[in-house]
């Protein structure tokens, strides 16, 4: 490691001292919470040769360290000790994001924040802080919907470790998000999460196909987009429900009316997506299993939305990383 521990709490304290005027409940929790997942770091190295590290664990993070030295190498992502430790947080996400729109809306309600500038959602290190924090934005009539988070990036600004949130994954999903994550190292422009999150899932699919092609696995990379499409699919399904409701939300109809073009529109939403997966074969995706909402919808575009406008900039780059990650950055401002 570059920094000491010892750093890292001067750092996170120094953080939390600067913003806690602004909300001191909330960045205290987001304070504690980052300093418990760096304060259980190990390198990566020192977790493989353990005795008492399970066979199976350590063939994975020996993906993980192939997979962040490959990265650098090929992919020109940064050089720094971020993903080359493992922390094992003994539960299964390592925060939970609160999404919210209002009742008759798609925008989504937006949190500002000195580090990440305006994102569409609000992160916590427990469930229970998060479910009071959608309890309230419920009370307040916005819909609402918490989902857990396997992995997040602090944008360079920590060592990010390789977390036990992440081993359920395949190898191909636990490959592709170090890239995602570490993409956001390069490209972040303050308060658009959809520009972001496209970019970097676009790096996400530039790496995975370097990567796979490079170890033969060509089959692995023409299941990883088997799986994209079906989503660009679901965005499509998706789609046309949000024009429709965002046609009944300008309307001029009472409330009570709204309401029920509301749930039957979306009744009709989870229909078609639940044929489509059933065409598919796949398994369903974790957000199905939650309710669809206007916050539901509202996040879901986040990650995709602008993938095609980076894959033609990638193509316009020649498959060249260096051109493509200079024109993205152009696009930035």
């Amino acid at each position: 490691m570059n920094l000491t521990f010892g750093t890292y709490i001067r750092r996170v304290l120094l953080l939390t001292m600067c913003v806690i005027s602004l909300n001191g409940c909330y960045y205290m929790q987001a304070a504690r919470g980052q300093l418990d997942v760096m304060s259980k770091r190990e390198p990566i190295d020192d977790v493989v040769a353990m005795d008492a590290t399970p066979d199976d664990l350590a063939k994975r993070l020996e993906l993980v360290v192939e997979a962040r030295q490959f990265a650098v190498d090929e992919l020109l992502l940064p050089d720094n000790d971020s993903y080359r430790s493992y922390a094992d947080l003994g539960r299964d996400y390592v925060v939970w994001n609160v999404f919210a729109a209002p009742e008759f809306s798609l925008e989504a309600r937006t949190w500002c924040f000195p580090v990440a500038g305006c994102v569409a959602y609000r992160g916590y290190f427990s469930q229970e802080s998060a479910e009071r924090k959608a309890e309230r934005l419920r009370k307040d009539g916005y819909d609402v919907v918490v989902s857990g988070i396997p992995a997040y990036s602090t944008l360079g600004k920590f060592d990010d470790p390789v977390l036990n949130t992440m081993m359920h994954w395949t190898d191909t999903v636990l490959v592709g998000t170090i890239f995602h994550e570490l993409a956001h190292q390069v490209l972040y422009v303050k308060d658009d999460s959809e520009f972001n999150e496209s970019f970097a899932s676009a790096v996400e699919e530039f790496g995975l196909e370097r990567w796979l092609t490079s170890r033969d696995e060509q089959h692995e990379f023409d299941a990883y987009l088997e799986r994209r499409r079906l989503m660009q699919e679901f965005n499509v399904v998706v789609a046309a429900a949000r024009a429709d409701l965002e046609t009944l939300y300008s309307s001029s109809l009472a409330a009570h009316e709204m309401r029920l073009g509301k749930e039957r529109r979306l009744e009709q939403l989870r229909a078609d997506l639940d044929a489509k997966l059933e065409q598919s074969g796949y398994e369903a995706p974790r957000w199905l299993d939650s309710e669809l909402n206007n916050a539901r919808l509202a996040s879901m575009g986040l990650y995709q939305n602008r993938v095609p406008e980076f894959r033609a900039l990638y193509e316009k780059c020649d498959h060249d990383l260096q051109c493509f990650y200079g024109r993205a950055k152009e696009l930035a401002k």
